[in-house]
Protein backbone atom coordinates (compact mmCIF):
# COMPACT_ATOMS: atom_id res chain seq x y z
CA UNK A 1 0.00 0.00 0.00
CA UNK A 2 1.47 3.53 -0.93
CA UNK A 3 1.46 6.03 1.50
CA UNK A 4 1.64 10.20 0.17
CA UNK A 5 3.81 12.03 2.65
CA UNK A 6 5.45 15.48 3.21
CA UNK A 7 8.70 16.53 4.95
CA UNK A 8 9.56 20.16 4.51
CA UNK A 9 9.11 20.96 0.82
CA UNK A 10 9.58 17.34 -0.64
CA UNK A 11 6.18 15.29 -1.28
CA UNK A 12 6.81 11.63 -1.58
CA UNK A 13 5.27 8.38 -2.09
CA UNK A 14 6.52 5.82 0.55
CA UNK A 15 6.52 2.45 -0.93
CA UNK A 16 5.46 -1.12 1.02
CA UNK A 17 9.29 -2.07 3.04
CA UNK A 18 11.59 -4.44 1.42
CA UNK A 19 14.28 -6.79 2.57
CA UNK A 20 17.67 -4.86 1.67
CA UNK A 21 19.22 -2.68 4.09
CA UNK A 22 19.35 0.71 2.38
CA UNK A 23 16.59 3.00 1.29
CA UNK A 24 15.70 3.71 -2.31
CA UNK A 25 14.36 6.96 -3.45
CA UNK A 26 13.99 7.45 -7.05
CA UNK A 27 12.69 10.10 -9.37
CA UNK A 28 9.83 8.35 -11.07
CA UNK A 29 9.24 9.40 -15.09
CA UNK A 30 6.46 11.40 -14.16
CA UNK A 31 8.61 13.37 -11.47
CA UNK A 32 7.36 11.65 -7.96
CA UNK A 33 9.63 10.91 -5.37
CA UNK A 34 9.12 7.45 -4.43
CA UNK A 35 10.72 5.68 -1.39
CA UNK A 36 10.92 2.34 -0.58
CA UNK A 37 12.72 2.09 2.69
CA UNK A 38 13.70 -1.48 4.94
CA UNK A 39 10.76 -3.24 6.68
CA UNK A 40 12.27 -2.12 9.92
CA UNK A 41 11.99 1.63 9.30
CA UNK A 42 9.22 3.81 10.60
CA UNK A 43 7.45 6.59 8.51
CA UNK A 44 9.19 9.30 10.90
CA UNK A 45 12.23 7.24 10.31
CA UNK A 46 11.79 7.19 6.57
CA UNK A 47 10.95 11.28 6.92
CA UNK A 48 14.46 11.92 8.16
CA UNK A 49 16.40 9.97 6.05
CA UNK A 50 14.34 11.78 3.02
CA UNK A 51 15.23 15.47 4.60
CA UNK A 52 19.08 14.16 4.85
CA UNK A 53 18.48 13.32 0.84
CA UNK A 54 16.86 16.60 0.09
CA UNK A 55 19.91 18.06 -1.77
CA UNK A 56 19.80 14.68 -3.89
CA UNK A 57 16.19 15.09 -4.45
CA UNK A 58 16.29 19.08 -5.28
CA UNK A 59 18.97 18.01 -7.99
CA UNK A 60 17.71 15.46 -9.31
CA UNK A 61 14.10 17.05 -9.82
CA UNK A 62 15.95 20.31 -11.36
CA UNK A 63 17.28 17.55 -14.18
CA UNK A 64 14.37 15.97 -14.24
CA UNK A 65 12.49 19.26 -15.29
CA UNK A 66 15.49 20.01 -17.72
CA UNK A 67 14.98 16.39 -19.63
CA UNK A 68 11.08 17.05 -19.30
CA UNK A 69 11.25 19.83 -21.76
CA UNK A 70 12.44 17.46 -24.60
CA UNK A 71 9.01 16.35 -24.69
CA UNK A 72 7.71 16.53 -27.67
CA UNK A 73 4.02 17.16 -29.16
CA UNK A 74 3.64 15.81 -32.87
CA UNK A 75 0.83 17.43 -35.07
CA UNK A 76 -1.00 14.85 -37.00
CA UNK A 77 -0.04 16.63 -40.49
CA UNK A 78 1.80 15.18 -43.48
CA UNK A 79 5.42 15.63 -42.95
CA UNK A 80 5.16 15.35 -39.51
CA UNK A 81 8.03 12.82 -38.28
CA UNK A 82 7.00 9.79 -36.08
CA UNK A 83 9.27 7.08 -34.14
CA UNK A 84 9.79 3.20 -35.01
CA UNK A 85 12.63 1.30 -33.43
CA UNK A 86 14.87 4.34 -33.12
CA UNK A 87 14.15 5.63 -36.75
CA UNK A 88 12.26 8.86 -37.85
CA UNK A 89 9.58 7.86 -40.52
CA UNK A 90 7.75 11.34 -42.13
CA UNK A 91 3.68 10.96 -42.25
CA UNK A 92 1.89 10.74 -45.28
CA UNK A 93 -2.07 11.38 -44.84
CA UNK A 94 -3.84 9.46 -47.82
CA UNK A 95 -7.19 8.65 -49.17
CA UNK A 96 -8.84 4.84 -49.36
CA UNK A 97 -6.27 2.98 -47.41
CA UNK A 98 -7.21 -0.35 -46.59
CA UNK A 99 -5.39 -0.60 -43.09
CA UNK A 100 -5.80 2.87 -40.80
CA UNK A 101 -1.76 2.64 -40.38
CA UNK A 102 1.16 1.30 -42.94
CA UNK A 103 4.74 1.53 -42.90
CA UNK A 104 5.53 1.64 -46.33
CA UNK A 105 8.32 3.07 -48.43
CA UNK A 106 9.88 4.84 -45.98
CA UNK A 107 6.97 6.36 -44.86
CA UNK A 108 3.80 6.33 -42.60
CA UNK A 109 0.57 6.18 -44.31
CA UNK A 110 -2.20 7.23 -42.71
CA UNK A 111 -5.50 7.15 -43.59
CA UNK A 112 -6.94 10.68 -43.60
CA UNK A 113 -10.36 9.89 -42.41
CA UNK A 114 -8.90 8.67 -39.25
CA UNK A 115 -7.24 12.29 -38.96
CA UNK A 116 -10.77 13.43 -40.05
CA UNK A 117 -12.23 12.28 -36.81
CA UNK A 118 -10.14 13.69 -34.38
CA UNK A 119 -6.72 13.35 -33.15
CA UNK A 120 -7.68 11.06 -30.00
CA UNK A 121 -8.21 8.87 -32.93
CA UNK A 122 -4.93 9.03 -34.90
CA UNK A 123 -3.23 8.43 -31.47
CA UNK A 124 -5.11 5.05 -31.34
CA UNK A 125 -3.96 3.62 -34.67
CA UNK A 126 -0.38 4.66 -33.62
CA UNK A 127 -0.89 2.84 -30.31
CA UNK A 128 -2.20 -0.15 -32.51
CA UNK A 129 0.31 -0.11 -34.64
CA UNK A 130 2.84 0.28 -31.96
CA UNK A 131 1.26 -3.28 -30.33
CA UNK A 132 0.42 -5.04 -32.94
CA UNK A 133 4.13 -5.01 -34.92
CA UNK A 134 6.28 -4.62 -32.00
CA UNK A 135 4.80 -7.95 -29.62
CA UNK A 136 6.46 -10.42 -32.06
CA UNK A 137 9.55 -8.60 -32.32
CA UNK A 138 9.82 -8.29 -28.22
CA UNK A 139 9.07 -11.77 -28.04
CA UNK A 140 11.43 -12.87 -29.76
CA UNK A 141 14.00 -10.77 -27.72
CA UNK A 142 12.32 -11.90 -24.63
CA UNK A 143 12.84 -15.54 -25.75
CA UNK A 144 16.92 -14.92 -26.97
CA UNK A 145 17.64 -13.02 -23.82
CA UNK A 146 15.67 -15.34 -21.21
CA UNK A 147 18.00 -18.24 -22.00
CA UNK A 148 20.98 -15.95 -21.81
CA UNK A 149 19.79 -14.63 -18.20
CA UNK A 150 18.55 -18.24 -16.93
CA UNK A 151 14.93 -17.25 -16.02
CA UNK A 152 12.10 -18.70 -17.70
CA UNK A 153 9.69 -15.67 -18.52
CA UNK A 154 6.03 -16.18 -18.67
CA UNK A 155 3.72 -14.31 -21.54
CA UNK A 156 4.72 -11.01 -22.98
CA UNK A 157 1.90 -8.28 -23.14
CA UNK A 158 2.54 -4.58 -24.93
CA UNK A 159 0.43 -1.78 -23.16
CA UNK A 160 0.03 1.59 -22.05
CA UNK A 161 2.29 1.38 -18.39
CA UNK A 162 1.69 4.92 -17.92
CA UNK A 163 4.71 6.17 -16.55
CA UNK A 164 6.83 2.94 -16.56
CA UNK A 165 8.67 1.33 -19.79
CA UNK A 166 7.78 -2.06 -18.34
CA UNK A 167 7.29 -4.47 -15.52
CA UNK A 168 6.90 -7.88 -14.65
CA UNK A 169 4.89 -10.37 -12.18
CA UNK A 170 6.53 -12.94 -9.63
CA UNK A 171 5.29 -15.46 -12.50
CA UNK A 172 7.67 -14.38 -14.77
CA UNK A 173 4.94 -12.56 -17.08
CA UNK A 174 6.76 -9.30 -18.94
CA UNK A 175 4.72 -6.20 -19.75
CA UNK A 176 6.59 -3.27 -22.20
CA UNK A 177 5.07 0.11 -22.76
CA UNK A 178 3.75 0.37 -26.41
CA UNK A 179 6.10 3.70 -26.30
CA UNK A 180 9.43 1.27 -26.25
CA UNK A 181 8.81 0.89 -29.86
CA UNK A 182 10.23 4.17 -30.44
CA UNK A 183 13.16 3.35 -29.17
CA UNK A 184 16.56 1.89 -31.42
CA UNK A 185 16.47 -1.93 -31.29
CA UNK A 186 19.81 -1.29 -28.28
CA UNK A 187 17.69 0.12 -26.06
CA UNK A 188 14.70 -1.97 -26.14
CA UNK A 189 16.98 -4.77 -25.32
CA UNK A 190 18.04 -2.78 -22.54
CA UNK A 191 14.42 -2.75 -21.41
CA UNK A 192 14.19 -6.33 -22.04
CA UNK A 193 17.56 -7.52 -19.73
CA UNK A 194 16.59 -4.99 -17.07
CA UNK A 195 12.91 -7.04 -16.66
CA UNK A 196 14.35 -10.13 -16.97
CA UNK A 197 16.91 -9.60 -14.34
CA UNK A 198 14.42 -8.78 -12.12
CA UNK A 199 13.10 -12.30 -12.13
CA UNK A 200 16.33 -13.05 -10.13
CA UNK A 201 16.20 -9.71 -8.23
CA UNK A 202 13.14 -7.66 -7.71
CA UNK A 203 14.55 -5.02 -6.28
CA UNK A 204 18.08 -2.32 -7.96
CA UNK A 205 20.67 -3.92 -5.85
CA UNK A 206 24.28 -4.57 -6.64
CA UNK A 207 23.58 -8.18 -7.56
CA UNK A 208 20.81 -7.45 -9.50
CA UNK A 209 23.04 -5.05 -11.65
CA UNK A 210 26.03 -7.28 -11.71
CA UNK A 211 23.15 -9.95 -13.55
CA UNK A 212 22.47 -6.89 -15.92
CA UNK A 213 26.33 -6.38 -16.29
CA UNK A 214 26.96 -9.88 -17.55
CA UNK A 215 24.70 -10.19 -20.39
CA UNK A 216 24.82 -6.19 -21.68
CA UNK A 217 28.45 -5.03 -20.30
CA UNK A 218 27.63 -1.51 -21.71
CA UNK A 219 24.40 -1.46 -19.98
CA UNK A 220 25.33 2.01 -18.48
CA UNK A 221 25.42 3.79 -21.79
CA UNK A 222 22.11 2.21 -22.96
CA UNK A 223 20.92 3.23 -19.12
CA UNK A 224 21.47 6.82 -19.53
CA UNK A 225 20.05 7.08 -23.11
CA UNK A 226 16.81 6.09 -22.04
CA UNK A 227 17.04 8.68 -19.05
CA UNK A 228 18.17 11.67 -21.32
CA UNK A 229 16.07 10.56 -24.42
CA UNK A 230 13.06 8.80 -22.77
CA UNK A 231 11.06 12.09 -23.05
CA UNK A 232 11.16 12.07 -26.94
CA UNK A 233 9.54 8.60 -27.19
CA UNK A 234 5.97 9.86 -27.38
CA UNK A 235 3.08 11.25 -29.71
Amino acid sequence: MMQLRQVRDIEYQLLPGSDRHTTDIVIERNGVVTVRPPKRMTPEQVDETVLSKRMWIYRNLAEWRDLNARRVTREWVSGETFLYLGSGYRLQLVPGQDEPLKLKDGRFCLRREVIERGGYDAHQVFEAFYKTKGLPRIEKRVAYFAARVGVAAGAVQIKDLGYRWASCTKSGDLHFHWKCLMAPLTIIDYIIVHELCHLHHRDHSDAFWNEVDKVLPDYRERKEWLRIRGAELDL
